[in-house]
């Protein structure tokens, strides 16, 4: 089974495509920078925990950025995608280009409904 931590009542796990909003400080000015990519590792390690995110960036460069959970600039992490994975580091997906290297299966999320 997959890792995955809890940042604000939101579980993350390995495999889904998130989205971190992560301000960034240019001299005097502040501005909040989007970090879009598919979640590759969780290190699960007391208070220093981080999550490595992997994104495709211009002429299929591939781009890793390890994300503290503890950051405070870490203003939000949003969920795009639930990925369906088996492993709890994804670091196979680095050999991969192209679309090969996003192309994760979504896990279901339908609610069984019981017939009253």
């Amino acid at each position: 089974m997959a890792q995955y931590l809890e940042y604000k009542d939101q579980n993350i796990s390995v495999g889904d495509t998130v989205r971190v909003h992560q301000e960034i400080t240019e001299g005097d000015k502040k501005r909040i920078q989007i970090f879009e990519g598919i979640v590759i590792a969780i290190k699960n390690e007391g208070s220093g925990k981080s999550f490595t995110v992997r994104k495709i960036g211009a002429n299929s460069i591939g781009v890793e950025k390890i994300f503290p959970v503890l950051l405070p600039s870490i203003k939000k992490i949003e969920v795009k995608r639930q990925g369906a994975v088996r492993r709890s580091k994804l670091y196979y997906l680095r050999d991969k280009v192209g679309k090969a290297a996003s192309r994760i299966k979504e896990k279901n999320t339908f609610n069984k409904q019981t017939k009253a």
